[in-house]
């Protein structure tokens, strides 16, 4: 992505924005695990960079919508882990994409984006397609990370002389 100004931040959330663990009741899937700070990365970015999630999960998709959508505002999309490279070419220029993935296909996506980051903990294929891999793993601060390496690599870098209340 030399040069090129990044047009979405695309982010899956299980196992990025989450644990990856699902806690299962009687009833079903119940509970997933979000970790702490990646609201307040996005919330950084944010002004310089439309960000929106997918997630293959439908299951479990009324969870991600509360956090991801209804409580920090962001969109959210279905979409299967095997048809996500064809759903992001129907809406942006691939070369401008940035994406932050885990699991076991998000590689094929992430050797098509511009740019890709994956959390310590994703499956070796997406960390070998990676330009980022996070020091923190999925739901343990790995999006706060990616936000603040993609400011710093994009945008005007954050740091603690730069806080926002200042």
């Amino acid at each position: 992505m030399s040069g090129l100004i990044p047009e979405v931040f695309v982010l899956d959330v299980d196992g990025v924005m989450t644990t990856g663990q699902f806690l299962y009741s009687s009833e079903g899937k119940a509970f997933k695990v979000f970790g702490p700070d990646d609201a307040d990365g996005l919330a950084l970015l944010r002004r310089f960079l439309p960000i929106r999630f997918i997630t293959g999960d439908h299951r479990g998709f009324p969870i991600s919508e509360r956090r991801i959508h209804h409580d920090m505002g962001y969109e959210l999309d279905l979409v299967s882990t095997t048809k996500r490279v064809d759903w992001l070419a129907e809406r942006y220029d691939l070369a401008r994409v940035v994406f932050m993935g885990d699991g076991i296909f998000d590689h094929l996506v992430m050797r098509r984006v511009g740019y890709a980051i994956a959390p310590q903990n994703a499956h070796p294929y997406a960390k070998a397609c990676a330009q980022f891999i996070t020091p923190g793993a999925g739901g343990q601060r790995a999006v706060a990370e990616a936000c603040l390496h993609l400011l710093e690599r994009f945008y005007t870098p954050f740091g603690p002389d730069a806080a926002p209340w200042r």
